[in-house]
Protein backbone atom coordinates (compact mmCIF):
# COMPACT_ATOMS: atom_id res chain seq x y z
CA UNK A 1 0.00 0.00 0.00
CA UNK A 2 1.96 3.02 -1.23
CA UNK A 3 4.99 1.72 0.65
CA UNK A 4 7.31 1.31 -2.31
CA UNK A 5 10.68 2.57 -1.04
CA UNK A 6 11.12 4.89 -4.02
CA UNK A 7 7.66 6.40 -3.54
CA UNK A 8 8.33 6.80 0.19
CA UNK A 9 11.63 8.55 -0.60
CA UNK A 10 9.84 10.89 -3.02
CA UNK A 11 7.23 11.60 -0.35
CA UNK A 12 9.97 12.40 2.18
CA UNK A 13 11.68 14.74 -0.28
CA UNK A 14 8.36 16.42 -0.99
CA UNK A 15 7.86 16.93 2.75
CA UNK A 16 11.30 18.55 3.07
CA UNK A 17 10.71 20.75 0.03
CA UNK A 18 7.34 21.78 1.43
CA UNK A 19 8.81 22.75 4.80
CA UNK A 20 11.61 24.69 3.11
CA UNK A 21 9.13 26.44 0.82
CA UNK A 22 6.94 27.43 3.75
CA UNK A 23 9.99 28.72 5.64
CA UNK A 24 11.22 30.68 2.62
CA UNK A 25 7.78 32.20 2.18
CA UNK A 26 7.78 33.25 5.85
CA UNK A 27 11.25 34.76 5.43
CA UNK A 28 10.24 36.79 2.39
CA UNK A 29 6.89 37.79 3.89
CA UNK A 30 8.25 40.22 6.43
CA UNK A 31 11.21 42.20 7.71
CA UNK A 32 13.30 42.45 10.84
CA UNK A 33 12.91 39.89 13.59
CA UNK A 34 9.62 38.68 12.07
CA UNK A 35 11.65 37.20 9.18
CA UNK A 36 13.25 34.79 11.63
CA UNK A 37 10.08 34.09 13.58
CA UNK A 38 8.07 33.24 10.45
CA UNK A 39 10.91 31.42 8.67
CA UNK A 40 11.24 29.09 11.65
CA UNK A 41 7.76 29.22 13.12
CA UNK A 42 5.68 28.46 10.04
CA UNK A 43 7.56 25.24 9.17
CA UNK A 44 7.48 24.20 12.84
CA UNK A 45 3.70 24.68 12.95
CA UNK A 46 3.21 22.86 9.63
CA UNK A 47 5.52 20.02 10.69
CA UNK A 48 3.78 19.71 14.04
CA UNK A 49 0.37 19.42 12.40
CA UNK A 50 1.83 16.92 9.90
CA UNK A 51 3.32 14.76 12.63
CA UNK A 52 0.54 15.02 15.19
CA UNK A 53 -2.69 14.32 13.33
CA UNK A 54 -2.49 10.83 11.87
CA UNK A 55 -4.45 7.70 11.16
CA UNK A 56 -3.56 4.85 13.52
CA UNK A 57 -1.55 2.07 11.89
CA UNK A 58 -0.81 4.05 8.73
CA UNK A 59 1.88 1.88 7.12
CA UNK A 60 3.34 4.85 5.22
CA UNK A 61 4.14 6.41 8.59
CA UNK A 62 5.36 5.00 11.88
CA UNK A 63 1.89 3.63 12.59
CA UNK A 64 1.67 5.84 15.66
CA UNK A 65 -0.97 8.53 15.89
CA UNK A 66 -0.45 11.11 18.65
CA UNK A 67 -3.88 12.49 17.74
CA UNK A 68 -5.95 9.96 15.82
CA UNK A 69 -8.01 11.35 12.97
CA UNK A 70 -10.21 9.89 10.27
CA UNK A 71 -8.41 9.07 7.03
CA UNK A 72 -10.31 11.73 5.08
CA UNK A 73 -9.15 14.39 7.55
CA UNK A 74 -5.56 13.18 7.22
CA UNK A 75 -5.84 13.37 3.45
CA UNK A 76 -7.13 16.96 3.69
CA UNK A 77 -4.20 17.83 6.00
CA UNK A 78 -1.69 16.35 3.55
CA UNK A 79 -3.20 17.98 0.48
CA UNK A 80 -3.46 21.34 2.28
CA UNK A 81 0.18 21.09 3.37
CA UNK A 82 1.42 20.40 -0.15
CA UNK A 83 -0.97 22.93 -1.70
CA UNK A 84 0.22 25.69 0.64
CA UNK A 85 3.87 24.88 -0.07
CA UNK A 86 3.25 24.89 -3.83
CA UNK A 87 1.30 28.14 -3.61
CA UNK A 88 4.07 29.69 -1.46
CA UNK A 89 6.60 28.97 -4.20
CA UNK A 90 4.27 30.46 -6.78
CA UNK A 91 3.64 33.52 -4.59
CA UNK A 92 7.40 34.04 -4.26
CA UNK A 93 7.75 34.09 -8.04
CA UNK A 94 9.16 30.58 -8.44
CA UNK A 95 6.47 29.72 -10.96
CA UNK A 96 8.28 26.89 -12.75
CA UNK A 97 9.39 25.33 -9.46
CA UNK A 98 5.87 25.56 -8.08
CA UNK A 99 4.54 23.74 -11.15
CA UNK A 100 7.21 21.06 -10.84
CA UNK A 101 6.47 20.50 -7.14
CA UNK A 102 2.72 20.50 -7.80
CA UNK A 103 3.01 17.96 -10.62
CA UNK A 104 5.30 15.69 -8.55
CA UNK A 105 2.77 15.84 -5.68
CA UNK A 106 -0.05 14.87 -8.05
CA UNK A 107 2.00 12.01 -9.50
CA UNK A 108 2.92 10.85 -6.00
CA UNK A 109 -0.74 10.70 -4.98
CA UNK A 110 -1.74 8.96 -8.22
CA UNK A 111 0.90 6.31 -7.57
CA UNK A 112 -0.33 6.10 -3.97
CA UNK A 113 -3.95 5.42 -4.99
CA UNK A 114 -4.04 2.36 -2.73
CA UNK A 115 -3.06 4.48 0.27
CA UNK A 116 -5.73 7.05 -0.59
CA UNK A 117 -8.31 4.27 -0.78
CA UNK A 118 -7.07 2.93 2.58
CA UNK A 119 -7.23 6.39 4.16
CA UNK A 120 -10.77 6.98 2.97
CA UNK A 121 -11.88 3.63 4.45
CA UNK A 122 -10.47 4.45 7.90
Amino acid sequence: MGSNPINLAIRFLLELIALASIGLWGWELSTGIMKYILAIGLPVIAGTVWGTFAVPNDPSRSGKAPVAVHGAIRLVIELSFFYFATWALYDLGYTKLSWIVGVVVIIHYLISYDRIYWLLKQ
